[in-house]
């Protein structure tokens, strides 16, 4: 089943540590290219999730954003740490009677002390932060959980464009029976056309030359090697769409080859309609590469 690059998907989880948010958008790429917004929690885990959105996906441009909030997190406090603090300030009081003659020695050592150095220590300050095991835990549950409905939401809109190019497949195959049943007619018409030029310049033409003639003009003018080859590629691309294999890349190979036949036709025309014909091809080629981009 083919699959679209485009998607969205959005889960939620709860648990102690609050409520996390994980919401995934794809686009359409060349390759596999995560970019990743996560809350600090939760930075040491991102080389594990992209190897989970690895696995699940192949192809895409995709926004992953992870938020983290809830009423734990909204009453957080800050403690301090007295035992560490208490021995912090009695290894300062010791420095302090080592070093009599260091200036400033007619002021109390506390006074000394800068408070913002001695929160900078570290232990002292203590932040009542959630349970890291128990966040990242939940994180990469939700985090696969998510992955996993953006791909089914992009597996849906694959079905989507497989029903598109069917129906162009469809359009451009009748194009190309229609054009094989008229061949023999236009073939003739040119014939006719070739005697009607020949008469109006008023010339005798050897009959036999004028057969090679005509002959000549129809092989300049044959395109059953251009139908066999677009036959072809039409059956591989309907192959390919119903196949359980990545398609983006042969399907966009098969856009070229068929643009390709579509251009030999084009410049092979020695007919108004075998022209129109050919731009109908390319307009239905055309709807279909543009459905194509959008395939993983």
């Amino acid at each position: 089943m083919i699959s679209s690059m485009t998607g969205f998907a959005r889960r939620q989880a709860g648990g102690d540590f609050g409520e996390l948010t994980c919401e995934l958008r794809s686009v359409n790429h060349r390759y596999l290219e995560p970019s990743f917004r996560l809350p600090e929690e939760l930075r040491s885990i991102e080389s594990e999730l992209r190897q989970t959105l690895a696995r699940e996906l192949r192809r895409g441009k995709l926004d992953c954003t992870i938020h983290l909030r809830g009423s734990h997190q909204a009453e957080r406090e800050l403690r301090i740490d007295k035992a560490l603090l208490d021995k912090l300030l009695e290894r300062t009081g010791e420095i302090a009677e080592l070093m009599p003659n260091h200036v400033g020695i007619g002021l109390s050592a506390a006074s000394r002390i800068d408070l913002l150095d001695v929160l900078r220590w570290p232990g002292v300050l203590k932040d009542d932060a959630p349970d890291s095991e128990s966040l990242q835990s939940a994180c990469r549950k939700l985090f696969l959980d998510t992955v996993r409905d953006l791909a089914a939401a992009r597996q849906r809109e694959g079905q989507r464009l497989r029903e598109l190019i069917e129906q162009r497949c469809t359009g451009l195959a009748a194009l190309v029976g229609g054009l094989r049943t008229r061949m023999p007619e236009l073939r003739e018409r040119l014939r006719t056309r070739l005697q009607e030029r020949v008469t109006e310049l008023g010339t005798t033409v050897d009959a036999a030359r004028f057969e090679q003639e005509v002959v000549l003009l129809l092989q300049r003018a044959d395109v059953n090697e251009e139908l066999d080859r677009l036959e072809g590629h039409i059956a591989e691309i309907r192959r390919v769409i119903d196949a359980d294999d990545s398609a983006g890349r042969r399907l966009d190979f098969l856009m070229q080859e068929l643009n390709r036949e579509a251009n030999t036709l084009s410049s092979k025309s020695q007919e108004l309609e075998l022209t129109r014909i050919a731009v109908d091809m390319k307009v239905l080629i055309e709807q279909m590469r543009e459905q194509v981009q959008n395939i993983e």
